[in-house]
């Protein structure tokens, strides 16, 4: 019998991010759900090392992988849209829970377990907090996109940028690691590559 879990996943790569907005280059769902991944890994290496938490940074940097994989069934909804209302927030959380349900099912039973743990997050605090970071990664993600956006002379993403900022901004107040990767790292995206090096 075959499974079409990670064929299903692969599938990441045609969904478009951003799609209500006029883009100087396209970003696609694998490319965002890596460098959540990526960012994810980081906060949480900075809050042991800088906070001295114990939080596991490789499942930061899966959760990360995986955040959006629900997408590959819903689509990418507009932020606008998504946080409209609480009616149409909690309604949408429903459609993501079921979408990774499917998702799921696609696995054989004795490997389900391992990508719930994944997808699901459990009551230990220190989990919940991981997951509190790399929703901030996601965050860190989207104004990177505005960042590199703007460079580009494109100005369709001036107030995406700004809302960003602000949604960061207040996340930084409960969760330091966020300022210290703002502060630290957040200015050399947009860099040409003679600046990077």
């Amino acid at each position: 019998m075959g499974y079409n879990f990670f064929a299903t996943l692969s599938r990441m790569k045609y969904i478009d991010r951003w799609a209500l907005m006029r883009n100087s280059r396209e970003e696609n769902l694998s490319e965002h759900c890596l460098e959540v991944a990526m960012i994810a890994h980081a906060l949480c290496v900075i809050a042991n090392k800088r906070f001295n938490r114990k939080l596991d940074s490789s499942k930061a940097a899966l959760i990360g992988l995986y955040h959006d994989a629900s997408e590959i069934i819903t689509g990418d909804m507009p932020t606008p849209v998504k946080y409209y209302s609480q009616e149409i927030k909690d309604a949408y959380k429903e459609v993501e829970r079921v979408a990774e349900f499917k998702l799921l099912a696609k696995l054989p039973d004795d490997l389900r377990p391992e990508f719930e743990e994944i997808f699901r997050a459990s009551n230990d605090k220190d989990e919940l907090y991981m997951r509190r970071l790399v929703k901030g990664a996601d965050k860190l993600s989207a104004l990177i996109k505005c960042i590199e956006e703007e460079k580009a002379g494109n100005q369709e993403f001036k107030t995406a940028k700004i809302t960003t900022e602000d949604s960061l901004k207040k996340m930084a107040e409960e969760l330091p690691e966020l300022k210290v990767f703002m502060e630290e790292f957040l200015p050399a995206y947009g860099k040409t590559l003679d600046e990077l090096s």
